[in-house]
């Protein structure tokens, strides 16, 4: 559900194709060119970026981001917003409309729900508390939350921690659950959207399937799962005391200052400068609309369906700076920070790889980029970079439906 490419599930398949969904979209984002990484503290916008109209980019170099940008618009989305940092360069582009109704640009400054992107947070807090001893890796499910992973072949006693930041749990991704798919991304999502779901009722509604693949505890299968996410945060609380909401905020929010970035809860409303966010409510997160088909405002809505798995409110400039400061060494130690970067690798996936809440792309153009991305109602989004941080891209689309959003980043990272 909230991030693009979804869960890679061998086993269930599309409407759209005989491959399966997931790897389906794996391999668009393989070819098309996933992912992110940052370092060292995120700059300050300058004035002519956070404005309406775009920086001047220096030596032209983000012309083919440009037009990137205004072709996947061309396409459909309503609008996109894009910052870029190369070296001391900043450059923020814009394309389309942010709202429908009124006609209003979209603004660098602009915040957005920012869909799985949310995972590489609540993975380094995971880190950081394996780096004070709190708990580790390596711990089972069982060991925190006893007889919570029970059911259908699920055996949260077989699971590491390890295994639910890397998506080698095989544990079920309750957004492939049929029922929540027409509530949430259908047009049952305008009756629905204001509901209110807890995690142990993510949990349980998972537990209803049967697992991807069996929890052999040995991690030699891959299958992304929003339900990793979700009890992930459980554990945090768990080991805390805290929610782990409190725990990004005050681990990463406050000292990063990054007062753009919110972990909503059960709030609707996307506080401070924002557009609209748009769906055609197909019944499939970011599947393709009808070219005259209904666009619907899907702007407010309760995102605890997501939780920990894609819930969190956050801008460009933010994001910029978090995994600026995450690959500096700022929120991370070394060896968590290697933790965090080694990978898994998806079969028949040769350009792409899963960390633990990162995911590694290698381009077209051989360039190897860190990061995440996310999709939620009404929101695509990616933050990438280059391993060293001189290179750095955030973008949001405010559409769900037809967005080739990885012509972008194909664009900033290889010119083409």
């Amino acid at each position: 559900m909230y991030e693009f490419p979804h869960a890679a599930n061998g086993s269930r398949k599309s409407a759209e194709s005989g491959r399966p969904r997931g790897e389906r979209r794996l391999r668009a984002a393989a070819v098309g060119m996933v992912a992110t990484v940052v370092m060292s503290a995120g700059l300050a916008l300058p004035a002519s970026a956070a404005g309406t109209a775009d920086a001047p980019a220096a030596r032209d170099g983000h012309a083919a981001t440009r037009a990137a940008l205004e072709s996947v618009v061309q396409d459909g989305v309503p609008g996109g917003i894009v910052l870029a940092e190369l070296g001391n360069d900043t450059w923020a582009g814009r394309a389309g409309t942010s709202d429908l109704t009124t006609g209003r640009k979209p603004r660098a400054d602009d915040r957005f729900r920012i869909g799985s992107i949310t995972k590489t947070f609540v993975a380094t807090v995971m880190l950081q508390l394996e780096e004070e001893g709190r708990l580790s890796l390596d711990d089972t499910v069982d060991h925190w939350l006893p007889g919570l992973v029970r059911g259908n072949g699920h055996d949260g006693s077989k699971i590491k921690i390890r295994q639910l930041l890397n998506h080698t749990s095989g544990i079920y991704s309750y957004t492939d659950d049929g029922d929540f798919k027409r509530k949430e991304f259908g047009t049952d999502f305008l009756k629905h959207r204001y509901d209110t779901w807890t995690p142990r009722q993510i949990v349980q509604l998972a537990m209803k399937h049967e697992p991807v693949f069996a929890p052999t505890g040995e991690g030699d299968e891959w299958s992304y799962s929003d339900t990793n996410y979700v009890i992930a945060s459980m554990v945090i609380q768990k080991a805390t005391g805290h929610s782990y909401a409190q725990e990004i905020e005050q681990r990463i929010l406050r000292p990063l200052h990054l007062d753009s970035t919110t972990v909503p809860g059960t709030r609707a409303r996307v506080t401070g400068p924002s557009g609209r966010a748009y769906s055609k409510l197909t019944g499939e997160l970011a599947g393709p609309g009808e070219p005259n088909s209904a666009t619907y405002d899907v702007t407010e809505l309760n995102p605890s369906f997501a939780g920990a798995a894609g819930e969190m409110i956050s801008n460009n400039h933010d994001l910029n700076r978090f995994y600026r400061a995450l690959f500096s060494g700022r929120l991370l130690k070394a060896p968590q920070l290697k933790e965090m970067m080694t990978t898994v690798s998806p079969k028949n996936l040769p350009d792409f790889s899963y960390g633990l809440g990162l995911m590694k792309m290698t381009l077209s153009c051989g360039t190897e980029i860190w990061g995440h991305n996310g999709g939620i109602q009404g929101s695509i989004s990616q933050s990438m970079a280059t391993a060293d941080g001189g290179h750095v891209l955030s973008l949001n689309f405010n559409g769900d439906w037809n967005v080739h959003e990885q012509r972008v980043v194909d664009a900033e990272f290889c010119g083409s």
